[in-house]
């Protein structure tokens, strides 16, 4: 037990006088709250008080335990951050791939100690900037990327055997990580030296972000390809990273995007144990998380407590892994930016700010925090210099990072913990039931039960009942001048006509045999990776490459679940 039996008797006494004279004094006061409106972001009901009797069957080695010794509750390294500070990652990527890589050089002047890729839309969805269907959009919401020598211009000047590089890319990861490979080799770097990330989260867009080009089944397959090379080739780069932001984002709950963001995972060991026939142990100390850090302070570091205690049980109960670093749960967090609000926008520092240290408080090894203006526009220099000072300051004056875990022991915090793990193997297992999470998507489980949570909270601030300053209370109407970062219409002109000067001046027979291996590689099942390496020194695009997996797999059409 946690607490010896007289501590607990004591406690239920003092419990009871507290209380006694709780009711005396709530009588008094008309006005006084209802206890069903105190509860979390996400509906969790909080109660007055916490106190030993709320933890009193948790076993300290068994739940709780130290830095670095299992479940990992506290973290994975021993000396939490005494022996390094998370990794400053801000979100970049604006119109076209010079433009990105200007911000990338202010971003690391100003100490930002990771890169954090944001593509265009069209790139995202697996299109060149001069097809019809990109018309519009090219650059105006990240880089666009369309070939080799765009992403060599992306990387210039940048030391890539030893800054790490996360790209949010999905269904074109294949194509983008093979540029990325590409860059290291023609600049005489060997690929055991890079390290980054590619998002490769196929599950979760199936249930939220929604960027969709093949089936479920041959996108988990091409993920496992991904898996599969990493782990032979390119052993420093996180080949996926399990993505809950975008599934809390669409307006899931804390336990829903807990629990549906860990059984994705176990979906992705399933599959490469099984199509690729990999031991557990070869690939899992690769996997990577991203967790959302919504405002619900509390909420938010009992969340990122609890998944690394999830994961660990899984990983070694669950797959039988014996490494512990296949049971180490490792993972980036972003601020919240459905949290951010277009009234009031200099509120968004505060809020930032406080979701930033809950993901601290949480044990995040790396961090996005989003700009005060990004729920209005690309952020600026100024507004990012903000937010990456945020970080910074954070860990370097505030003391949060002096101790580790310095929230362990809370009886609130450890209830709640344990609270979200219950409710979140809940989930777990009614999927494991369903037979996996590619079968409770076709069924629109998650997809609904995320639809369900978004409407109910929109009902509550709609009622005030969850408030959202300077929307539903302290409202003002003066109107706060934001510089707007717009990306002119002529970065599509200048990069359709770049696109199409390599497209003029490669060799097409190269470039058709490329996509001909790739094709190859999909009908029989082989590893399209090498291939797709092959076809971008080729310069291929992303498009072409793109369209040999439409061609094969086929296109998925969302259901459109509501």
């Amino acid at each position: 037990m946690y607490f010896a039996a007289e501590v607990l008797a004591s406690s239920s006494t003092l419990k009871q006088k507290w209380e006694d004279e709780v009711r005396k004094s709530v009588a008094k006061v008309a006005d006084q709250k209802p206890e069903k409106l105190w509860s979390t972001v996400s509906d969790l009901q909080i109660k007055r008080l916490y106190g030993p009797d709320d933890i009193k069957d948790m076993d300290f080695e068994r739940d709780i335990s130290y830095p670095g010794q299992f479940p990992y509750l506290r973290g994975n390294q021993p000396t939490g951050y005494r022996g390094k500070y998370w990794t400053y990652r801000m979100f970049s990527g604006m119109g076209d791939a010079k433009t990105t890589n200007e911000r990338w050089h202010m971003l690391l002047k100003e100490g930002q100690t990771g890169l954090s890729t944001a593509f265009d839309f069209p790139t995202l969805m697996g299109y060149d900037s001069d097809c019809p269907k990109a018309r519009g959009e090219c650059g105006k919401c990240g880089v666009a990327i369309d070939t080799l020598e765009d992403f060599m211009q992306l990387v210039e000047g940048i030391p890539m055997d030893k800054v790490t590089t996360s790209m949010t890319i999905n269904p074109p990861a294949t194509a983008l990580w093979a540029m990325y490979c590409a860059a290291a080799e023609i600049r005489g770097i060997p690929l055991t030296k890079i390290g980054g990330t590619i998002q490769n989260d196929m599950l979760k867009e199936f249930i939220a972000q929604k960027t969709l080009m093949c089936p479920p089944d041959p996108s988990v397959k091409l993920i496992s390809d991904t898996v599969e090379f990493g782990t032979k080739y390119v052993p420093r780069w996180n080949t996926i990273s399990i993505s809950g932001y975008h599934i809390r984002e669409a307006g899931a709950t804390a336990v829903q995007e807990l629990a549906f963001t860990l059984r994705d995972g176990m979906e992705y060991v399933e599959d490469v144990i099984r199509r690729k026939g990999l031991e557990v142990d070869e690939f899992a100390p690769r996997l990577s998380f991203f967790f959302n850090s919504h405002i619900d302070f509390f909420e938010e570091i009992a969340k990122l407590r609890a998944a690394r205690r999830i994961w660990a049980k899984a990983m070694r109960d669950r797959y039988k892994a014996k490494d512990q670093r296949s049971w180490w749960m490792r993972f980036h967090t972003q601020t919240a930016g459905c949290s951010l609000t277009a009234q009031q926008p200099y509120n968004n520092v505060v809020r930032t700010a406080t979701e930033a240290l809950a993901a601290v408080l949480g044990g995040t090894q790396s961090l996005h925090t989003n700009s005060l203006d990004e729920v209005l526009c690309l952020p600026s220099d100024h507004a990012v210099q903000i937010a990456l000072r945020t970080q910074q300051i954070i860990a370097e004056e505030t003391g949060a990072a002096n101790t580790i875990d310095p929230l362990a022991g809370s009886y609130f915090v450890e209830a709640l913990t344990n609270e979200m793990e219950e409710k979140a193997w809940e989930y777990i297992h009614k999927i494991d039931e369903m037979g996996g999470m590619v079968a409770a998507i076709e069924k629109g489980f998650p997809q609904l039960e995320i639809s369900d949570a978004a409407y109910l909270y929109q009902r509550q601030v709609d009622a005030s009942e969850k408030i959202m300053i300077g929307v539903n209370k302290y409202v003002t109407e003066e109107k706060i001048p934001i510089p707007l970062i717009e990306i002119d219409d002529a970065v599509e002109t200048a990069q359709v006509a770049r696109l199409q000067a390599v497209k003029r001046k490669r060799d097409g027979k190269a470039v058709k045999k490329a996509l001909d291996d790739i094709k190859s590689a999909c009908k029989k099942g082989d590893n399209v990776m090498p291939y797709c390496i092959e076809a971008v020194k080729s310069l291929a695009s992303v498009q072409e490459i793109c369209d040999v997996y439409r061609e094969v797999y086929g296109e998925y059409r969302d259901p459109g679940l509501y």
